[in-house]
């Protein structure tokens, strides 16, 4: 058995190769729409998210042999989780992580080395920011921002209920809230940034699947300032970025 630390639409197509080849699988997601994805494909799984101690005792109980992290590069929690399990459980570790994408000196990106590092950058530069890095660090965003003068905060995020209350606490107007779930075509990226007459936007690096390609191609396009929030450093060990890598491993470990 073979545990998939899964969630995005990449992680799912790599949980389907594993499964295709062979091996007896479960899958784990944080988000119901996630756990749905999963299950259209028929992939067993489960939701919710899990303490380090919690995927170890998955391990011993569903003999799992092997765990494959394939959550987003920005779930640095849920990673530390499965690096410590695997080696409280004995068990190989595997990282699947996307690739990166490169715009190194593009006169339009400035890279931030986390959030707090991005509301910095942004609160230096005002106007009409738009913001694409999700809700769960909303508040570092808005604690900066809000309130500047000449500045207006544009939140894009799931349309969840959570993330409308979380909005509306931190003292997001309904009308600068774009509430909905991707994946973004270039041109609807660039009718949002029209719309709002954004002049920055901030996003993510999560690479190519992630849709970040077609945020910063749509904004370097449309001459708008972009900060890039660099990936977390976490010692992987272990890892790929392709789906054939993680494969010939679990095949070579197991």
């Amino acid at each position: 058995m073979i545990l998939v630390m899964a969630g995005t639409s990449d992680a799912r197509e790599l949980a389907l190769r594993i499964h295709q080849a062979g091996y007896p699988l479960v899958t784990t997601v944080v988000t119901d729409s996630a756990a749905k994805s999963m299950e259209e494909a028929g992939l067993p799984v489960l939701t919710g998210r899990l303490t380090a101690d919690q995927i170890a005792s998955l391990v011993k109980e569903q003999q799992i042999r092997s765990i494959v992290d394939a959550t987003h590069p920005f779930a640095e929690e849920a990673s530390k989780n499965a690096i410590h399990a695997a080696q409280t459980a004995g068990v190989p570790y595997i990282r699947y992580e996307r690739g990166r994408l490169s715009f190194e000196g593009h006169p339009l990106i400035a890279y931030a080395e986390d959030y707090a590092h991005a509301a910095e950058l942004a609160a230096a530069r005002r106007g009409v920011i738009m913001l694409t890095t999700g809700s769960k660090t909303l508040h570092i965003f808005a604690e900066r921002l809000l309130g500047l003068p000449d500045t207006t905060v544009v939140a894009r995020m799931l349309p969840r209920k959570d993330n409308m209350d979380k909005c509306d606490e931190l003292g997001i107007e309904q009308k600068n809230i774009v509430a909905m779930q991707g994946p973004f075509s270039k041109e609807l990226n660039k009718a949002l940034y029209q719309h709002y007459s954004v002049t920055l936007m901030i996003t993510k690096e999560s690479g190519k699947v992630g849709a970040v390609d077609e945020k910063l191609e749509s904004a370097l396009e449309m001459g708008i300032e972009t900060i890039v929030i660099g990936r977390p450093q976490v010692e992987y060990g272990l890892h790929f970025s392709d789906y054939d890598s993680v494969l010939s491993k679990l095949n070579e470990l197991l």
